[in-house]
């Protein structure tokens, strides 16, 4: 076989169903290969969007996504994907194509350094220099990006070595590395002193991050809530980890969360932040997470312990095991006081908001739209206003939330949602963007419909970028600059007949909860199209 074939046979034996990805010159012997295959090839319309894909798979399976490009322009187009998944820590294994292993470095047609260009914003990244060495490295990539705190990897491979012959093809069983040993079990000392310090805590509180989802510790971190009655908010990334109406949850922090959320966390005497980077989004004052209270910081990257703020208890290791580890302890802890004060919090901090009657209200529609959703449903949000909106009012029961945290990629929800929706085709997949974010990866219902993904999209339409406008409306009073987008917007109806797809218009709130149960009757691709009062506001 030659190297492609090894390229194609390790993903094989990985487990890989699926591969975004778009063809050039120099990844087509790759793309010859695949062709024996059973793995499905999807063809996206522009290359960072296989990586979102890519994604919006890995983050509903729990497994590697994995993404193929050409060299130069198609594997630098693919940056911006890598550089989200690598902030939110999702596993993808990304294989670029490149020039002829003796021209690189000589300037050549469609030549670009891409492992240079991304070392920012991978775990690792290989150049390979021998055909033989094809599945020793997938083997440890694959490794790498789902392991300790996951994340991308990227596979340069030279056309010479794609075509290069492999006389035997040996895949390894498992990987040695004497210096990458990521830690898995939190260390038992420290989880008895996280113990003994809950004893005392009168005001306990879980602040859950991404990290319990890429964990798969939900429901460990459910069950010891539940058991020990500690109450739960959450970053953006954590969103899901509880559901909305629990009980014993209280909201998302930071400085588009709740303010009762924030508040809760505030005035706790001990704080378990779990699988969170403390980063300045969720905690925009990192001494009011430390004045007063005991803060355990829980993290299976040693390095984000301690980075933006110091912790009392440090505690690295898997979410899963740690939380594993907490139920085996035999302790009691009281605090129903602090219980019915947070309630009442929830209760009288609700943000106010005064809805434009002649436009859809954001809050009543995405709680109409949550409600009527399937149990089980992947809501993913794009970038702006949408995404606050989203996050502060819809409502998760069984499913999952995705959006873009770290990185705030507009255009992130729709290839995300084909990636989610492919992941397992029985769950029903609702993308919400603003009319932004939709121009931003429009280009990817194209792909939607050759492929047979029927995921549903929604466009908050308000003829602003809305988010930059709100900052505008508060920062330079008003004085708003290169935020208009009315002007060569596309009709979205016209845009839906030319892709065949299904659209429905939802212009104020009178009909909308009907107009909803139409759009997620039937398992088919559709967009609806909201008109969105051009200066609501996220709150």
């Amino acid at each position: 076989m030659i190297g492609a074939d090894a390229m194609v046979k390790c993903l094989e034996q990985e487990g890989v169903k699926n591969v975004y990805g778009y063809p050039g010159v120099a990844i087509c012997p790759f793309y010859n290969s695949i062709l024996e295959s059973d793995i499905r090839t999807v063809l996206v319309r522009t290359e960072q969007n296989a990586a979102h894909a890519a994604s919006g798979e890995a983050r509903v399976s729990g497994k590697v996504g994995v993404c193929a490009v050409t060299s130069g322009p198609g594997a630098t187009n693919l940056i911006t994907g890598i550089a989200t998944a690598f902030a939110d820590s999702i596993p993808l294994v990304c294989i670029t194509g490149q020039v002829k292993s003796e021209l690189i470095g000589s300037d050549v047609f469609q030549e670009a350094d891409i492992t240079g260009a991304v070392e920012s914003f991978v775990k690792y990244s290989y150049l390979v220099k021998k055909a033989e060495d094809i599945p020793r490295i997938f083997k440890e990539a694959f490794y790498i990006a789902n392991t300790g705190r996951k994340g991308p990897v990227l596979i340069d491979v030279p056309i010479d070595i794609q075509n290069a012959t492999i006389k035997n093809l040996y895949y390894p069983e498992e990987v040695k590395f004497r210096t990458y040993k990521p830690t898995v079990k939190g260390h038992i000392v420290q989880i008895k002193k996280v113990i003994k310090e809950l004893e005392k805590a009168k005001r306990p509180i879980i602040c859950a991050g991404g990290g319990v989802h890429l964990s798969d510790a939900v429901a460990e971190l459910r069950d010891f809530a539940h058991a020990y009655r500690i109450p739960v908010v959450s970053t953006m990334m954590g969103l899901g980890v509880m559901q909305t109406k629990d009980p014993m949850y209280f909201g998302m922090v930071g400085n588009n969360g709740n303010a009762y959320a924030n508040r809760a966390m505030n005035e706790s005497d001990l704080m378990i932040m779990v699988g969170a980077r403390v980063a300045d989004r969720a905690i925009s004052q990192p001494d009011l997470i430390t004045t007063n209270k005991i803060l355990v910081h829980i993290d299976v990257d040693p390095a984000e312990i301690g980075k933006n703020v110091g912790p009392t208890i440090p505690l690295v290791g898997d979410a899963k095991h740690i939380f594993k580890d907490f139920q085996k302890q035999e302790f009691t802890c009281e605090h129903e006081a602090w219980i019915e004060t947070l309630e009442s919090y929830r209760a009288t901090m609700q943000a106010k908001r005064n809805p434009n009657p002649d436009y859809v209200d954001p809050k009543e529609f995405i709680n109409l739209l949550s409600e009527h959703m399937q149990d089980d449903a992947v809501y993913v949000a794009d970038v702006g206003q949408n995404q606050i909106w989203s996050c502060n009012y819809h409502i998760v029961k069984n499913g999952r939330f995705l959006t873009s945290g770290g990185m705030g990629t507009m255009g992130y929800s729709i290839p995300a949602a084909m990636g989610a929706k492919i992941a397992d085709m029985n769950k029903q997949v609702v993308a919400v963007c603003g009319d932004g974010s939709f121009q931003m990866s429009m280009m990817e219902l194209a792909t939607i419909m050759q492929h047979h993904i029927p995921v549903k999209v929604i466009v908050m339409k308000n003829n602003y970028l809305g988010m930059v406008r709100e900052y505008q409306h508060y920062t330079y009073k008003d004085n708003y600059s290169v935020v208009d987008i009315k002007d060569g917007s596309p009709d979205l109806e016209m845009l839906s007949a030319a892709y065949h797809i299904p659209f429905l218009r939802v212009e104020n709130m009178a009909h909308a909860e009907e107009k909803i149960q139409a759009f997620l009757e039937k398992d088919e691709t559709m967009l609806m199209e909201c008109l969105v009062d051009p200066y609501d506001l996220v709150k």
